[in-house]
């Protein structure tokens, strides 16, 4: 065989690898799985999905009814959307920079990497308040969280709200 005969079919098993690369990070969520140990911000944001990042525990009683909420977010968004989940007992330092004031608390993150900005009318239909964090020195929205454990409808509203199509 020619060396461009060789050099096609590598170019071809190049474009197939980088091809199932992608679909296997798209099919994964954008990482590794639900639980994470750290975050690295801007390696979730390059993704150009929504992001949730819950901080919580395995053995906070709200924690453990958020449990179930977040599994199942995270199975039904696949490649739609980054859900993870930080237990800040076992990884304190995976909350550090983060405003975290109780467990759970959820971080959310539009596709755009800009923080998530809900109406208020919003907020006010689904029963629950978004706090907005702002730098002190500049007042710039840095981070949109929630204080506590969500309700599935309460998950699925807000995925919806940030553009997650089911």
């Amino acid at each position: 065989m020619s060396n461009k005969g060789l050099l096609k079919i590598f170019i071809l098993l190049c474009v197939a690898i980088a091809g199932i690369g992608i679909w296997a990070i798209k099919n994964n969520g954008g990482g590794s799985g639900l639980e994470a140990e750290s975050v690295d911000l801007e390696k979730l944001k390059a993704s150009g999905l929504p992001i949730v990042i819950d901080f919580g525990s395995d053995s906070c009683v709200p924690c453990k009814k958020m449990a179930p909420v977040l599994e199942r977010a995270y199975k039904e968004t696949k490649g739609k959307a980054i859900i993870r989940f930080v237990d800040v007992w076992k990884h304190p330092e995976a909350a550090e920079g983060f405003p975290l004031q109780l467990i759970p608390t959820q971080l959310f993150i539009n596709a755009d990497g800009t923080p998530y900005s809900p109406s208020e009318e919003f907020s006010k239909e689904l029963g629950i308040e978004f706090i907005r964090y702002g730098s002190k020195t500049t007042g710039e929205h840095l981070f949109t969280m929630h204080q506590g454990a969500l309700t599935d409808s309460q998950m699925d509203a807000i995925l919806a709200d940030m553009g997650v199509a089911e």
